[in-house]
């Protein structure tokens, strides 16, 4: 079976131009997979990675210690490869250039969700890691500037998840098709499971946290109710699958097929997720595995940011779920 390295380096020839820097970000990234996958399976026998840790990330919502561990050990780890000239995170409160000779001269620069679902740390439930990588815009030989970061998701040269449940798994793309691998704790290596991944087109699960339902748009709101009606000519009613994790729901429904909404509402009138550290990398593996992701009128991965932790509503998953739930969007659009 290939390991993550060796299925890497063996995919390196599709991208002449990269001259091994990927390979190198990502096993950076399979590094700091490892130690976070063993720091939350020891997280039930020490007191310093549960609860909070007492501090609020730029958005104002609580970091978790786990949050911030996660955070500094990616930091570290990109810090240390030459391939890479800066790092954003959900929870930096701006970008950090790597400003040294090595990180002025770098062609790549970072940007992550260091934690998805943090909060469900303490109740044991899966959790995940989101990356997104870009080639930067700004002069080779300078620090990486707030217009390397600040670039469309359809730039993205690479993406991927790590999601820690009941086994971890890292899932990537570079442009060409997905790909997943499973993590042998008794060996350290990450083994190819899951070669050119596909998510279904339709499916029978709709993840939403529908205790905010009266707060949702009307289009979502007429979405659900289709999703719960009894059609057997489409299989419907569909069934409701919520974890609060975007990494383990989404990779749910790659896996099962679905979708997966968090719209906009009363308290996040731009929705909660951030574009670029979770919109953008999930949009780009959804559709390389032949999916859809939108904000519920037009594709994620053509917005054009406009602040470094900017929100925007989801919709991702299945591409015939996702074409339909457009449909109601538009066609309650002003109500």
């Amino acid at each position: 079976m290939k390991t993550l390295d060796e299925f890497i380096v063996e995919k390196q020839m599709e991208f002449p131009h990269a001259k091994g820097a990927l390979t190198g970000i990502l096993s950076s990234i399979r590094l700091v997979a490892k130690i976070i996958h063993r720091d939350i399976n020891r997280a039930g026998l020490t007191t310093d990675i549960l609860g909070l840790a007492g501090n609020e990330n730029i958005q104002g919502e609580n970091q978790m210690k786990l949050d911030v561990f996660a955070n500094e050990t990616m930091k570290r780890a990109l810090m240390a490869r030459e391939e890479v000239a800066g790092f954003a995170s959900e929870e930096e409160d701006t970008f950090v250039a790597f400003d040294t000779e090595r990180g002025r001269n770098a062609k790549y620069v970072i940007l992550t969700d260091p934690l998805d679902g943090s909060s469900n740390i303490d109740v044991n439930v899966a959790v995940g890691t989101i990356f997104s990588i870009y080639r930067r815009v700004s002069p080779i030989g300078t620090p990486v500037t707030l217009e390397d970061f600040m670039q469309p998701g359809h730039r993205q040269v690479a993406a991927g998840y790590v999601v820690y449940g009941s086994s971890t798994m890292l899932v990537y793309t570079t442009g060409n098709g997905v790909h997943g691998f499973t993590y042998d704790p008794s060996l350290g290596v990450f083994c190819l499971s899951h070669e050119n991944m596909k998510i279904p087109s339709t499916g029978k699960i709709y993840s939403i946290n529908e205790g905010q339902y009266l707060k949702f748009p009307m289009g979502v709101k007429k979405y659900i109710k289709y999703c719960q009606e009894e059609d057997p000519a489409t299989n419907r009613p569909y069934t409701s699958r919520y974890i609060g994790s975007l990494v383990s729901d989404f990779h749910r429904n790659m896996l099962k097929g679905g979708i997966y909404i968090y719209p906009s509402a009363t308290n996040y009138p731009n929705g909660k997720l951030r574009l670029l550290y979770e919109g953008n990398p999930m949009a780009f593996l959804a559709e390389q595995s032949g999916g859809l992701a939108s904000d519920g009128y037009n594709r994620i991965l053509d917005i054009i940011p406009t602040a470094l932790h900017q929100r925007v509503p989801l919709f991702i998953g299945s591409k015939e779920m996702v074409e339909k739930a457009q449909d109601f969007m538009n066609e309650f659009k002003d109500l």
